[in-house]
């Protein structure tokens, strides 16, 4: 199998940590070939969509940790055509770039992609969680998305609780996700301010959502494959920050789903999957479905360390992804045996 890993640049990886290191590495581990490139990279030639693309070089004995095979890796570049791939694996970190989805489109019927064009067109903010619909009201904080400064000032005026959760639709990583508090109102004008309007006098969508009860005490990050948990780590904030994110200084440890997360996963798994979003990661306060991460999500490295099982998050991925790449392998050589009986008939 044949695997493009459509990511963030690889002198950027965090040789330790990174998910997209151990999906990547996993699938050397099982001879696949593997390349890698960054939507810049993606081009047309001779109406063909390719890739500048780095390929990893074939290894006889795969390292064992992630640092040494990071630092083992031999780099070549290629311009490679998509559609040649068996499997494209989208980890590239938001936001999300139209257009680049617009160079996959000629190629999406030939490849299987993790996560679907269409899911990620979709999913790709914090809107979707915001408009799963009155089915999912049990399930969902309640959330003010909007650009008016006056509108979101009477949201937080009106609010029941003392505080709420300010951040920006296309923030990842726990970026420009702040705390306010009506104690503090006179501020609220400047911050609202600053979040809603660009350096270039555009503006952008705010998320204001209730505060949910416990989340002082951080989240959890639940890995969903195919609408399935996977694993799970609970996220604690740092002392010095209200963030449970591990970029933002917080840490991890093991975490045992609940009755409630299990059912909330089971509530949100088959739309997850009509959606062609088979690999995310979603956040939970408290029983309430905060975030879906479609774009990169991370954790695998983390929830393998504390759990320390045999059977590692990455091997269920690429399980999974080696299953749909050969149903699309068996569909097409069936279509082609079936098409030659008509055409010889």
């Amino acid at each position: 199998m044949n695997i493009c890993f459509i990511m963030y640049p690889w002198d950027e990886i965090d040789p330790e940590n990174d998910t997209s290191l151990a999906l990547i590495k996993e699938c050397v581990k099982r001879g696949h070939g593997v390349a890698m490139c960054t939507p810049a990279n993606l081009t047309i030639r001779d109406s063909v969509t390719n890739a500048f693309c780095n390929v990893i070089g074939r290894m006889d004995k795969v390292p064992s940790t992630l640092k040494s095979f990071y630092n083992k890796v031999k780099l070549r570049e290629e311009m490679l055509p998509l559609a040649g791939f068996d499997a494209l694996f989208f980890r590239a970190n938001p936001p999300l770039d139209p257009l680049m989805l617009n160079f996959l489109d000629s190629v999406k019927e030939d490849v299987f992609i993790v996560n679907s064009l269409e899911g990620m067109r979709e999913a790709n903010n914090k809107l979707y969680t915001a408009a799963f619909g009155a089915s999912h009201s049990n399930i969902i904080p309640n959330t003010h998305v909007s650009k008016n400064k006056k509108y979101l000032i009477e949201q937080i005026k009106e609010s029941k609780s003392d505080k709420m959760i300010l951040k920006p639709l296309n923030g990842f990583g726990g970026s420009g996700v702040i705390l306010i508090e009506k104690s503090a109102m006179s501020n609220i004008n400047s911050l609202l301010d600053f979040y809603i309007t660009s350096s270039d006098g555009s503006s952008n969508y705010v998320i204001l959502q209730d505060y949910i009860d416990g989340a002082d005490q951080g989240d959890v990050r639940i890995l969903l494959l195919n609408g399935e948990p996977v694993g799970a780590m609970r996220r604690v904030p740092g002392s010095d920050d209200h963030r449970s994110n591990v970029s933002a200084g917080g840490s991890v440890q093991k975490h045992t789903l609940t009755k409630a997360e299990k059912a909330l996963c089971k509530q949100i798994g088959p739309k997850l999957v009509k959606d062609g979003l088979y690999f995310v990661g979603i956040d939970v306060i408290g029983g309430k479905l905060v975030e879906v991460n479609v774009m990169s999500p991370g954790g695998i490295t983390y929830i393998n360390k504390v759990y320390k099982t045999k059977i590692k998050v990455e091997e269920k991925v690429i399980d999974f992804l080696e299953s749909k790449v050969l149903d699309k392998l068996q569909a097409f050589d069936r279509r082609t045996r079936l098409r030659k009986t008509v055409d010889e008939a």
